[in-house]
């Protein structure tokens, strides 16, 4: 039963991101699904896959440290930061560049298809990853 609970959980949020039509489908000769025309479907759609990608990243690094860090005194308390960082980063920050990505498309009357959005928030994600292995920042 318990486990029965959890493929629910999972299949509620998978059905959820499909049911915003921003994973693009085919069929009936389409390549993809109506596009994303207004600035809260656009920033939605971007915020929503660069969170989904932040968490992809973020959960099994916290996981590696959990494991990993167990027995050290404070070294266990990493994968909780790391954990946090996935989810507020994203939160805070991925909000406003979400933001902005959709108001430039507004801006410049142009509609995102669900395959952009995924490619724009993924990317997001893919900068603050490159960003942090290179420490860029640490050499400021």
């Amino acid at each position: 039963m318990e486990g029965g609970g959890g493929e629910a959980g999972g299949g509620g949020l998978l059905q959820q991101i499909l049911s915003l039509r921003l994973v693009p489908r085919v069929g009936n000769g389409t390549t993809y699904s109506s596009p994303l025309s207004t600035f809260p479907e656009m920033w939605y759609g971007v915020f929503l896959w660069a969170l989904v990608s932040s968490l992809s990243f973020h959960v099994p690094a916290a996981l590696l440290a959990l494991f990993t860090l167990r027995r050290h005194k404070y070294g266990r308390f990493m994968s909780v930061s790391l954990l946090l960082m996935g989810i507020v980063g994203p939160i805070t920050a991925g909000i406003l560049t979400s933001a902005a990505i959709a108001g430039v498309y507004r801006a410049a009357g142009k509609k995102m298809i669900p395959f952009e959005a995924l490619i724009l928030g993924v990317g997001q994600t893919f900068c603050v990853v490159v960003v942090s292995f290179l420490r860029i920042l640490a050499t400021l």
